[in-house]
C-alpha cells in the first residue's frame, strides 16, 4: 500500500515538473508607441509592458493555468494617474500633484498545448477620480494589469468585456 502511495506521489510530481509555465509574450500597440513617444516617454510605457508580462506570469505560474499555453498580449491603451517624467519635463509648470483617473487596455490570446485558440479583450479605467488622488503615475494601470492577470489565473476566458 505505501509503494503504491509513493509510486502516486513520485507520478504526480514528475508530470506537475514537466509541465512548462506558460510564455507570455506582450507587445505595445503601435498608437500607444506613438502617444508615448510624443506625450508619456518611451522608457514608461516599456516598463508598463515589462510589469505586465511579470504579473501574468506571476499569477499564472502561481496556479498552473495554462501551463505549456502560449499567452500574447497587446497592450493597446495605457492612462496615468499622474504626469509621466516626460510630460513634467515637456510641461515645466506641471505638478507630480496633479492626479486624474487612469486605466489600460490589453487584448490578445491565448493557444493552449492543444492548439485551442483563445481571445483575451480586457480593460479596466477608474470612473471616479475621488479614488486616483494616493494612486501612483501608473496606478490605475497596475490595477487592470492585476485584475487581468487574476482572472486569466483562475482559467476566466473572455473575449468581450
Amino acid at each position: 500500500m505505501r509503494l503504491l502511495l509513493i509510486t502516486a506521489i513520485a507520478a504526480a510530481s514528475a508530470s506537475t515538473a514537466l509541465a512548462a509555465p506558460a510564455a507570455i509574450q506582450v507587445r505595445i500597440s503601435p498608437a500607444l508607441q506613438v502617444e508615448a513617444t510624443k506625450t508619456y516617454g518611451p522608457r514608461e510605457v516599456q516598463w508598463l509592458a515589462d510589469d505586465l508580462k511579470r504579473l501574468v506570469g506571476q499569477r499564472l505560474d502561481a496556479t498552473g493555468v495554462l501551463d505549456g499555453a502560449q499567452v500574447e498580449l497587446t497592450l493597446v491603451d495605457a492612462k496615468p494617474n499622474r504626469p509621466t517624467m516626460q510630460q513634467m519635463r515637456d510641461k515645466p509648470g506641471l505638478s507630480y500633484l496633479s492626479h486624474g483617473v487612469g486605466g489600460a487596455r490589453i487584448e490578445g490570446k491565448a493557444t493552449s498545448v492543444d492548439g485551442t485558440v483563445t481571445p483575451i479583450s480586457y480593460q479596466w479605467y477608474e470612473t471616479d477620480i475621488r479614488n486616483s488622488w494616493y494612486q501612483s503615475t501608473w496606478g490605475d494601470a497596475e490595477t487592470a494589469f492585476q485584475r487581468l492577470a487574476s482572472r486569466l489565473a483562475r482559467g476566466e476566458t473572455f473575449a468581450s468585456r
